[in-house]
């Protein structure tokens, strides 16, 4: 083990989990792994879990369960995100677990700042704020920040400090273990899977029907537990970034269709109404400016606005002609 949870008396152990897919990452899942060991507030244990790649688990076992305080799994459901953080969840033992993305590392008091966020026993979700770290060494000058979620960060528009949310980011959050037992695991067929489309919404997802199942629980972002995610260069085009704000809202779409559009589009709506139109007028007064990117940026928040509702449109169409394509982890899967 990498410690004992933590010094805090009454504090609660946090397991981590890693979900890893590819070889491609060796060197952020190396840079993931040694960020958790390095945390002011230890982690009860690590658990990497490895997505249908048995070559990447052995080398990932080889270098790590030697020494002891690494746990490296296969994924046992069906290939994707979701279920390798199932996985995880079910072969932990600590009150709490938390997920890190295997292209991210985790600043020093990561775990610090989310185990006091479980003082309160209502809490049930903890997420923290998560930071791009771009290949190109810098931002797009186009890239709004309003979008950052295409990305997997922190997005314009959250409000700062520790407050209350719908869902947590998956790639930087934690969860009580009472949270999974009440409402289940991860829904499998609704997120990432590794195919080309890149999908999301499985942590919208879940926090909705755990508010659900447990109606007095409590979810919070403390923008103090940070993270810094690694994008790619291919991830800073356009043409990215108009796939992924579709498949966006194709993903909306299969979340409405299992919680009801109320709750699943009810930050979407600010989002929408409040947030990008303020961003595209700040982008048009930076054009008239003469500043750097402003025309593009106020460009690609409609053109982001405009995907996200098309796929939004095709994916309700065909979740009403053929169901809902996915199912949560049952409680029983995931107790640990």
């Amino acid at each position: 083990m990498s410690g004992t949870g933590g010094g805090t008396p009454g504090a609660p152990a946090i397991s981590v989990v890693i979900c890893a897919y590819t070889a491609d990452r060796w060197e952020e899942i190396r840079a993931a792994v040694a960020s958790v060991r390095a945390q002011s507030r230890p982690a009860l244990e690590i658990l990497l879990v490895v997505d249908h790649n048995r070559a990447l688990r052995d080398r990932l076992a080889g270098e790590y369960e030697a020494a002891g305080d690494v746990r490296v799994l296969a994924n046992a459901g069906p290939r994707g995100l979701s279920a390798g953080r199932n996985t995880g969840i079910a072969a932990s033992h600590g009150e709490v677990i938390a997920f890190l993305d295997d292209d991210a590392v985790a600043e020093r008091d990561w775990l610090r700042h989310f185990a006091e966020g479980y003082a309160d026993p209502r809490v049930l979700a903890v997420g923290g704020r998560t930071v791009p770290v771009w290949a190109s060494g810098r931002r797009p000058v186009w890239f709004p920040e309003e979008f950052d979620w295409v990305v997997g960060c922190t997005y314009k528009g959250l409000p700062p400090g520790r407050v209350r949310v719908r869902n947590v980011l998956g790639g930087n959050a934690s969860f009580r273990r009472t949270a999974f037992t009440a409402a289940g695991g991860f829904a499998t067929g609704i997120g990432r899977d590794g195919g080309r489309r890149p999908l999301g919404c499985e942590e919208t997802e879940l926090c909705i029907r755990l508010t659900r199942a447990v109606p007095g629980a409590v979810l919070l972002i403390d923008d103090r537990a940070v993270v810094h995610h690694r994008v790619p260069a291919g991830r800073e085009r356009f043409g990215y970034f108009r796939t992924r704000t579709y498949a966006e809202g194709l993903s909306k779409a299969l979340v409405a269709r299992s919680v009801g559009a109320g709750k699943g589009l009810e930050s979407e709506r600010r989002y929408a109404g409040r947030v990008l139109p303020a961003g595209v007028a700040r982008g048009l007064r930076d054009a008239l400016l003469a500043r750097p990117g402003g025309a593009g940026r106020a460009g690609a928040i409609v053109a982001g606005g405009l995907a996200a509702a098309g796929g939004y449109v095709v994916g309700s169409v065909r979740a009403r002609r053929g169901g809902a394509a996915f199912a949560a982890a049952p409680a029983a899967g995931v107790g640990g």
